[in-house]
């Protein structure tokens, strides 16, 4: 809980006035007007008009279930509205005692709901925009059986695009998600959301290599582009080549050997500053 509740528990009854147990709230805070407020008689009153208003209070908070805050939190919350509509109430301008504790109440939970349950500051003004549209979005949805578009919902709400923009920006640091939480298969997953963050790809820095040896092998001729695809790729030894390429074994590790030296002296020129020497990301005759 993030805000300070007076805490309204029962104490040993007093000699003060005694009230009847039908007595009503308004009654019970006209007794309260001339007690000291941290007196046990009005410790008392207090906790007579708690546990009138209490289950009211707890289906008001149990309406904000699902948010994001515990029940017991919201709950508490309302009894801070309480403590405070007790405090501002003023019995002798004729007023039930309901029609100031009500928005008193929902009014501490929305204002708990914006001070304490974003995750990140954001703009007051956008914040208090966002359950305005949501329902004007929503009421879209309903009428046009699809997600409406942000100039429909600009128009419905009679702001503008950028607002609205603005306020689907905000909505989106209501809440943040921990790199070590459960990830999408749900709870019972081993695989946290950090797996998914993107890592460096050292691949990548072999692009450009690959790209000069793909066009230094274009040079070469076809039956020495088969030798070194054998050997290379296919990892074949040198009798199965010199079958297929119709020469002996010696002769394919000397082509080999020849092809090997032309790419290094060809891409050795197009090494950047830094980088291993082509003579030795490019393998020797087996």
């Amino acid at each position: 809980m993030h805000s300070s509740v007076t805490t309204l528990v029962p104490v040993p009854s007093t000699p003060c006035e005694e009230l009847s147990p039908e007595a009503s709230a308004e009654e019970l805070l006209w007794a309260l007007q001339g007690l000291d407020r941290d007196g046990p008689g009005a410790i008392r009153l207090r906790e007579r008009v708690l546990a009138h208003y209490k289950p009211m209070l707890n289906r008001i908070a149990r309406r904000y279930r699902g948010r994001g805050e515990s029940v017991e939190d919201l709950c508490q919350t309302a009894y801070l509205g309480l403590s405070k509509a007790i405090n501002g109430y003023r019995p002798d301008r004729g007023k039930a005692f309901i029609s100031y504790l009500l928005p008193t109440v929902t009014g501490e939970i929305k204002r708990h709901f914006r001070d304490h349950t974003w995750a990140v500051h954001t703009p007051r003004g956008a914040q208090s925009q966002r359950p305005r549209l949501r329902r004007a979005r929503q009421d879209l949805e309903q009428r046009l059986s699809r997600t409406p578009t942000n100039d429909e919902i600009a128009r419905e709400m009679e702001v503008t695009v950028k607002e609205v923009e603005e306020i689907l920006l905000v909505s989106e640091a209501y809440d943040t998600l921990s790199l070590s939480a459960p990830g999408p298969r749900g709870e019972e997953s081993t695989t946290t959301w950090d797996r998914y963050l993107g890592v460096e790809d050292h691949a990548l820095d072999l692009v450009v290599q690959r790209e000069a040896a793909r066009s230094a092998l274009r040079g070469l001729p076809d039956r020495e582009k088969l030798i070194l695809k054998r050997s290379f790729f296919d990892e074949w030894k040198q009798e199965r080549i010199a079958k297929e390429a119709g020469c002996s074994q010696m002769h394919v590790s000397r082509l080999l050997t020849a092809s090997l030296e032309r790419l290094r002296k060809e891409l050795a020129e197009d090494d950047p500053p830094g980088s291993a020497p082509w003579n030795r990301r490019v393998g020797r005759g087996s």
